[in-house]
């Protein structure tokens, strides 16, 4: 069977390193999210790459965007399109800034390879009104069928590692997630998985989706400051 493919991510957690990505072209998650904020918006991007999702953001959603990235040839492509961004990890991007700083913090693909998805998304909803959330979902039906077939973890072009080198320490689903949320008391505005070269599933998602999106909230008493 031939590798199953899509499962790439942006930003290694504390690491220097770029993982692969996709060009911006191709990155259908970013359409939902310049659906998702409202016009004029302030938006911090955590693991920003090299600025597509903000340059989107700031020319079709007249956004006021800062980014956070810990490779330094990102935030120099990112300082090269006249955008604001911090050079270093989420944990730092986050720390200083005050209660309800922004509008929107966008965390894109890359919760997967965070060690305290917990506490990221705390954090998250402190510093914003909103939370967006992208990750792959390794119960995606092509990923079970690999594994009842071959009884390996799947490896693709888009993300070339095996079980033993790849920057992916959590492995997250659709379901798992939304009862993370929803135990943390955490509002779920919306929620989409994305297929294929942009296709919107609702119904299913945790089955047909190969990356699951979330618009997080949150209610009186959560996400208060964290040390």
């Amino acid at each position: 069977m031939a590798a199953i493919s899509c499962y790439n991510t942006r930003v290694k957690y504390r690491d220097a390193q770029p993982l692969p990505t996709a060009p911006a072209a191709s990155r259908p998650d970013f359409d939902v999210i310049v659906h998702w904020v409202t016009p004029g918006a302030s938006v911090l991007d955590l693991g920003c790459g090299e600025g597509e999702l903000m340059a989107r953001l700031v020319r079709e959603r007249g956004v006021k965007a800062r980014g956070v990235d810990l490779h330094q040839p990102s935030v120099s492509a990112c300082i090269a399109r006249g955008l604001s961004v911090y050079h270093g990890d989420l944990h730092e991007g986050l720390a200083d800034l005050r209660d309800n700083a922004f509008d929107y913090v966008i965390l894109s693909r890359t919760l997967q390879q965070v060690p305290d998805p917990d506490q990221v998304i705390r954090r998250m909803l402190r510093v914003g009104g909103k939370a967006i959330v992208s990750f792959p979902n390794f119960a995606y039906w092509r990923i079970r069928l690999h594994l009842l077939l071959h009884g390996t973890l799947p490896v693709s072009p888009a993300l070339p590692y095996a079980w033993y080198n790849t920057p992916n320490i959590r492995l997250i689903t659709i379901a798992d997630f939304e009862q993370f949320a929803r135990a943390l008391g955490y509002v779920i505005h919306d929620r989409v998985a994305l297929v294929g070269p942009g296709r919107v599933i609702r119904r299913g998602a945790d089955l047909f989706g190969e990356y699951g999106m979330f618009l997080l909230g949150r209610e009186k008493g959560c996400a208060e400051s964290v040390a």
